[in-house]
C-alpha cells in the first residue's frame, strides 16, 4: 500500500507499532546494560503495551483531528441548510474522498458561475432586441402621425398613405407581442397543448392559399405537394401557427423566382413534414444559432421583411409540446428545408 492510499486508521497503526518497536528496543537496552538480560519478556510486554497505548490515543487525536476539519470542510461546500452531517469512517481514505467531493463541487460551481454569465448574457442581448424591435415600429409611427400633423392633414390621399404605414407599424408591434406572449407561455408550463385528429395536408392547403397572395408578391410559388391524406393527432391552432412560420419565413427569404414546397412523408407510427426552398439558405455558422431569440440570419433582410424575430423558437417549442422533432437542412446560396414529425391517428 503506498502512502497516498493508507487511512487513518493505517496510519495511527503504523504510528503505533513504531512506538511499540522503538519501546521494545529501549527496554532490551536497559536490561543490557543493568545485566538483567533474563527479563527480555519484560522488553516486549513493554513494547505490545505501548503499541496499544499508542494506537488508542493516535487513533482518538487523529480521529478527533479528521472528524473536526472534514466537518468545517462539508459545511463549507454543502448545499443543504441543516442536512445529515458527513460520516467520518477511520477505514477509507478520506482525505481523497473528501478531495473527490470538493473536485466535484468545483466543478458544479464553475458551472453554474458559466450558466450564470451565460444568463446574464443572454438578458442583455434579449433586452437590446426586444428595445430594439419595438424602437423602429415605434419610430415610424411617431414620424408618420408628424407628418400628417405638420403637413398632411387636408390631403385625403397622404391621410390614407401615412395612416395605412402606421397600421402596419402597429401590426408589426402587435405581432411582436404576441410572439412575446406565446413563448413565454410556452416556456413556464402554461401554454396547453389541446389534442385532435387533424388532416394535415388539408391544414396546409388552407395556409398556403392564405399565404398565395403574400408569395406572389414575392415572386415565390408556393405549392402543397400530397398525393394523398394524412391524419395526425395535434393541436390545429399550434400546428398552423408553426407551418405559417415556416413558410412566411421560406417566402421572405426566398429568391425572385423561386418555389417553396410543402411534402408528406408516411414513416410508420409518424408523418414527416417537410417545407422546402430553393432561397438564399441559411450558413453553417448560422445554424446552430437560428433557434435564438432574436436572433437573425441575414439582418437587414429580416428588418425589411418584418417579423419578430421569434418565429422559430417558438416553433421549436410547439414540435416538441407535441413529441416531434425539428430539423433543418441547408446550403448557403441553395436554399434550406425544415421537417417535423407529428404521431399518425
Amino acid at each position: 500500500m503506498s502512502q497516498l492510499e493508507r487511512t487513518p486508521k493505517d496510519v495511527a497503526r503504523q504510528s503505533s507499532i513504531f512506538i511499540g518497536v522503538m519501546g521494545a528496543v529501549l527496554t532490551f537496552a536497559v536490561l543490557w546494560l543493568t545485566e538483567a538480560f533474563e527479563l527480555w519478556a519484560v522488553a516486549i510486554l513493554v513494547g505490545v503495551f505501548l503499541e496499544e497505548i499508542s494506537y488508542f490515543v493516535i487513533y482518538r487525536a487523529v480521529e478527533k483531528f479528521i472528524d473536526h476539519r472534514i466537518k468545517i470542510l462539508y459545511k463549507t461546500i454543502s448545499k443543504l441548510k441543516g442536512g445529515d452531517e458527513q460520516s467520518i469512517k477511520m477505514d477509507e481514505d478520506v482525505v481523497e474522498i473528501a478531495n473527490q467531493d470538493v473536485m466535484e463541487w468545483a466543478e458544479d460551481q464553475i458551472k453554474e458561475i458559466t450558466l450564470l454569465r451565460e444568463t446574464d448574457s443572454f438578458r442583455k442581448d434579449f433586452i437590446g432586441n426586444l428595445a430594439h424591435e419595438l424602437k423602429t415600429p415605434l419610430f415610424n409611427i411617431q414620424g408618420f402621425i408628424l407628418t400628417l400633423l405638420e403637413l398632411g392633414l387636408d390631403d385625403p390621399e397622404i391621410n390614407r398613405k401615412f395612416l395605412s404605414k402606421a397600421e402596419k407599424n402597429i401590426d408589426r408591434m402587435t405581432g411582436l407581442l404576441e410572439d412575446l406572449d406565446s413563448i413565454s407561455k410556452i416556456e413556464s408550463g402554461v401554454l396547453t397543448i389541446d389534442p385532435e385528429p387533424v388532416n394535415i395536408v388539408e391544414l396546409s392547403n388552407d395556409i398556403a392559399d392564405n399565404l398565395e397572395r403574400k408569395a406572389n408578391d414575392a415572386n415565390v410559388n408556393l405549392k402543397v405537394k400530397n398525393t394523398e391524406d394524412f391524419t395526425v393527432i395535434c393541436d390545429p391552432q399550434k400546428i398552423e401557427q408553426v407551418l405559417s412560420n415556416l413558410l412566411v419565413n421560406s417566402i421572405n427569404y426566398g429568391k425572385n423566382g423561386g418555389k417553396t414546397r410543402v411534402r408528406f412523408y408516411d414513416m410508420g407510427e409518424v408523418v414527416l413534414v417537410e417545407v422546402a426552398d430553393d432561397g438564399i439558405g441559411i450558413r453553417e455558422d448560422d445554424l446552430i444559432r437560428i433557434y435564438e431569440r432574436f436572433y437573425r440570419v441575414d439582418k437587414s433582410r429580416s428588418r425589411h421583411a418584418g417579423g419578430s424575430g421569434l418565429g422559430l423558437s417558438i416553433v421549436k417549442h410547439i414540435v416538441e409540446a407535441h413529441g416531434g422533432n425539428l430539423h433543418v437542412r441547408s446550403t448557403f446560396g441553395e436554399g434550406t428545408t425544415f421537417s417535423f414529425t407529428l404521431k399518425k391517428v
